[in-house]
Order: C-alpha cells, then structure tokens, then sequence
C-alpha cells in the first residue's frame, strides 16, 4: 500500500532538486545546456501528473466510503485508528498537490528560458541586419 506513496516522495523530492538546479544562475552556456536536459527529462514525466491525478482519485473514493468513527459506541483505539488515517489522507492529498504543482512549475521554467533564447536569437539577428 506504501509503495506508491513512497515512489511519489521521492519524485516530489527529484521534483524540487530539479526546481532549485534551474532557478540557480549560471553562465549562459550552462543554463542552456541545464534547460535543455530538464525538457528532455519532462515529456517521460509527465506520466507523474497522471499518476498523482489517479491517487487523488483514489484517496478521494476512499474518503467517500470510510467508515466514521464519531458516536460513543467507538473505543480509543478504534477513534485514533480513525483520526490516524485521516492525517494520513491529508497528508498525501499535500503530496499529490505538490507533485503535481511541481512539474507545472519545471515546465513553466523550461518555457520561459526556451522562449528568452528565442527572443535573444530574434534580438542578435535584428542586430545583425
């Protein structure tokens, strides 16, 4: 059951080393070459999207039909058992959320600097004439 929310940690945790690594300023040169590797790496992972999608999904339908645990009739146990399992929904809800939120970020990075070469191609060839 946990594996899949592990596997989706660690691509949060990739996620946000990529983020940082293409915010850094580095010389021209580098940063293309970064950006470059970055949109090679993003079409392959844009199957997270899905992925995190189908998990809310999932975290969503099981939200729907749990079991509540809020007369009297339940014991101690059985309420933090309860209470355990919604901090853990919520706390994968922030996961996907993240994740998802992560990749639109990386690829909006990678845009915005493909699309700045192009304007400073434009701007020396304008030069050039």
């Amino acid at each position: 059951m946990g594996l899949q929310w592990l596997i989706l940690s660690y691509v949060v945790a990739a996620e946000v080393v990529i983020a940082v690594v293409l915010t850094l300023p580095y010389p021209m040169l580098v940063k293309k070459r970064v950006v470059s590797l970055v949109s090679l790496i993003l079409q392959p992972a844009a199957s997270i999207v899905a992925f995190a999608a189908f998990q809310l999904c999932d975290i969503y339908w099981k939200n729907e039909h749990r079991l509540s645990c809020s007369s009297d009739v339940c014991t101690a146990t059985e309420r933090d058992r309860y209470d355990k399992s919604i901090y853990k929904a919520q706390r994968n809800v922030v996961l996907c959320a993240a994740g998802i939120l992560l990749y639109w970020c990386i690829y909006r990075i990678c845009k915005y600097n493909k699309d700045l070469e192009l304007l400073e191609e434009a701007e020396k060839r304008h030069k050039d004439e």
